[in-house]
């Protein structure tokens, strides 16, 4: 998973990771306004867990409030290999919101 980039997939993800806050913002948006979509998924690893979380509050509290709720919130983790061959554990977070 690439996560460097506001990925927008056909099935309405958006993957959080190191591009400024406000662009996952509008990408939020833009996936309810102008791409007329009725569920989106917001994703993120480890340390930018806490990013997607405000990322839905100010989107749902700010941007669009009234318009679109948080439906489900999925955590889990994922086991891989790091840059230096070791086995590393990193939680995730997946998080659906949807229009009101």
């Amino acid at each position: 998973m690439d996560t460097d980039h506001a990925v927008l997939g056909k099935d309405n993800t958006v993957f959080v990771g190191t591009k400024p806050f406000m662009n996952y913002v509008t990408s939020l948006v833009m996936q309810f306004t102008t791409k007329g979509a009725d569920e989106v998924f917001l994703k993120a690893r480890g340390k930018f867990i806490s990013k997607a979380v405000d990322i839905v509050e100010v989107t749902t509290k700010r941007f669009m409030k009234d318009q679109i709720a948080v439906k489900e919130i999925k955590i889990n983790s994922e086991d891989f290999k790091n840059k230096e061959g070791r086995d590393v554990r990193v939680s995730t977070i997946e998080i659906t919101i949807v229009k009101v």
